[in-house]
């Protein structure tokens, strides 16, 4: 009998790939541990209590929520067309639909503005017919949030939609189910962990959302904004309170990743 292949990970580390590893790993964790040792802990309560930021940080959720929503209800079905239809420029509808994961966020506040600001290509006709201006608006901030956002969800879920084995959607089908009742009643449970996920994802990057928001949608107190927003100028006014704000913000990051440590962290 030949024996079983070593598991990988059970030898010592090569030293060359060794002190780059630990390099990295200062290098990712020293601003998170310098961000702790520098928090104001005595002074954090009176910090996390003040209007402004509990103001900030209800519209964060609020937005953030709102974005995932529309994330959900849009990118579910675009992730489905992905995966499961095949047309002509597949490819490069996923390639758009990925674009802003690595556009840079400002540009893509610029791109929503020429798109729906008062003077933009549709934005011009929202204003004229419906009186409807999004810039500057709370509406906006959701905007921007999932204009960002929204990708994450669609390759978290058009990934799980590739796993699921899709003859159970034809087996529905061939029963006399829809396409719309199958993906309802068999497609959805099953990918339901990827949608979650996804969801999860979205919604983390939507709290987080800076450089779109910003240009799109301004920064006024109570109505555009966010937690972001409220760190960048409490920065040059206020550093304790930016770090106070930043901490919460990391708590935040720290839940999202304990949410997904099953799906993602765990080794196998």
């Amino acid at each position: 009998m030949t024996p079983p292949p070593p598991r990988p990970g059970r030898g010592g580390a090569p030293l060359p790939l060794l002190l780059p590893a630990l390099v990295g790993v200062v290098f990712l964790v020293l601003p998170l541990v310098a961000l702790l040792v520098r928090a104001p802990w005595r002074s954090m309560p009176d910090l996390l209590t003040s209007a402004e930021v509990w103001q900030a940080l209800r519209l964060s959720l609020v937005c953030a929520t709102a974005a995932t929503a529309v994330s959900l209800v849009l990118g579910v079905p675009l992730a489905w067309l992905l995966a499961r239809v095949e047309f002509r420029g597949r490819g490069l509808v996923r390639a758009l639909v990925t674009l802003p994961l690595v556009l840079p966020p400002v540009v893509g506040g610029v791109a929503l503005l020429m798109a729906l600001g008062r003077n933009g290509v549709v934005g011009r006709w929202l204003d004229s017919w419906f009186g409807l201006t999004l810039p500057f608006t709370t509406t906006g901030v959701v905007i921007a949030e999932a204009f960002v956002a929204m990708p994450f969800l669609v390759i978290s879920v058009e990934g799980t939609l590739r796993a699921a084995d899709p003859r159970y959607e034809e087996a529905a089908t061939t029963l006399g189910a829809s396409r719309f009742t199958a993906f309802r009643r068999v497609t959805l449970p099953l990918i339901a962990p990827g949608v979650a996920a996804g969801a999860v994802l979205a919604w983390a990057r939507a709290l987080g959302e800076f450089g779109a928001t910003i240009t799109f949608a301004g920064n006024f107190p109570g109505r555009t904004q966010t937690m972001p927003l409220a760190v960048y100028l409490a920065l040059q006014n206020d550093p304790e309170a930016a770090i106070a704000l930043s901490l919460v913000l990391l708590a935040v990051s720290i839940a999202v990743l304990a949410g997904l440590r099953d799906r993602w962290m765990t080794a196998s």
